[in-house]
């Protein structure tokens, strides 16, 4: 299953600034692929590494980006809980960095779940290289 940015913003409270998922590629039971175009307007670019260094997407940006895929992929399979919040980031690891004019990749797949918990397994590439990873968990609420 695909879903443009209005799907998108149907399944996900956040908005602009927030929102950080442009589109999902696919969405099965337990992986999901999905896409952010990233541009110079960006607000964080504002003030995160300002001249005379090069514009970096900060990594709690990536992270958030990969909580969302995890929640994109997640919230479909829970009954009753209707909002997800970030409760833990395991193993974060960042390996490129990440500037204006890169599409990022995430790619999610379901590690683990218990109840209304779920834990994720999220990466973000750049050009085929990956530039971060890291295991999401969500806890639902109702």
């Amino acid at each position: 299953m695909e879903m443009n940015i209005e799907e998108i913003k149907d399944k996900l409270v956040l908005r602009y600034p927030y929102l950080l998922v442009d589109r999902v590629i696919s969405l099965e039971q337990d992986s999901i692929k999905a896409m952010k175009n990233v541009t110079i307007n960006e607000p964080f670019f504002q003030g995160h590494f300002p001249e005379p260094y090069p514009s970096v997407m900060p990594g709690t940006m990536i992270i958030e980006g990969m909580a969302q895929v995890a929640g994109l992929l997640t919230e479909s399979q829970t009954t009753g809980q209707t909002l997800g919040y970030l409760v833990g980031v395991e193993d974060a690891k960042f390996r490129k960095q990440i500037k204006p004019g890169d599409q990022i990749t995430y790619n999610g797949k379901i590690k683990r779940s218990k109840g209304a918990i779920y834990k994720v397994e999220v990466t973000a590439k750049v050009d085929g290289k990956l530039a971060a990873s890291s295991v999401i968990t969500l806890a639902y609420s109702e």
